[in-house]
């Protein structure tokens, strides 16, 4: 049940109520390389976290005060019309963009602008922007619901936590940009295909067991 609708600064939203170690490989050059918006971040393959194991985090803001992010490859069990009562045509699955402030709801969008400000996280893909907008568009099937993805929270960070994170190797910065065709992967297999895509190091990787002692 949707209880009001909130924009902060330029970003609308809803909200309602052999044994392998992770030191095995040196990838400090991938994780020095400072992350910015529209980069994604892959969890490490041994991190053991029930919100971001196997993770795939599409890094919306990374400022000096805080960081934002959505996870894109965690589905919820609520389709879009439980949250929504006027998008309940769309048979859109929810994913889980992080574990803060799960009752907001957020939305990427593939295609040209077509949002008052929604911004811009690389070629053709946006973040955000006018709701009422986003659902004249749907309705009227300028935007197709395969060109929107729905989140419920986000993933923060506070000043310096995410810089401290990659230091400490939780997090790979994938050398590639979020594509559209990442929407039509099985979301419990993108995390993997990404690390393959990759090269290297990273594709062995892919291939670790969350626990090494499963080795």
């Amino acid at each position: 049940m949707i209880i009001f609708y909130e924009a902060t600064g330029d970003i609308a939203f809803l909200k309602f109520k052999g044994k392998f170690s992770k030191n095995t490989f040196d990838v400090s050059l991938e994780l020095s390389w400072n992350p910015c918006p529209g980069n994604l971040l892959l969890s490490d393959p041994f991190l053991n976290d029930e919100n971001f194991g196997r993770s795939v985090v599409l890094l919306c803001e990374h400022q000096v005060t805080a960081s934002f992010g959505l996870v894109v490859n965690k589905p919820s069990i609520l389709h879009l019309g439980d949250l929504v009562e006027e998008l309940s045509f769309v048979d859109a699955e929810v994913y889980v963009g992080g574990p803060v402030e799960q009752n907001t709801l957020h939305f990427l969008y593939f295609g040209s602008k077509l949002l008052a400000d929604s911004k811009s996280l690389g070629e053709g893909l946006w973040w955000g922007g006018d709701f009422k907008g986003l659902v004249q568009l749907l309705k009227v099937g300028d935007l197709l619901p395969a060109q929107v993805r729905f989140f419920i929270g986000y993933s923060g960070w506070d000043s310096g936590q995410l810089d401290a994170e990659l230091q400490e190797k939780s997090w790979i910065v994938y050398k590639g940009l979020f594509e559209q065709q990442f929407f039509e992967k099985p979301a419990n297999q993108l995390w993997k295909v990404l690390m393959k895509n990759m090269g290297g190091d990273f594709m062995l990787q892919a291939n670790y067991p969350l626990d090494p002692r499963l080795n």
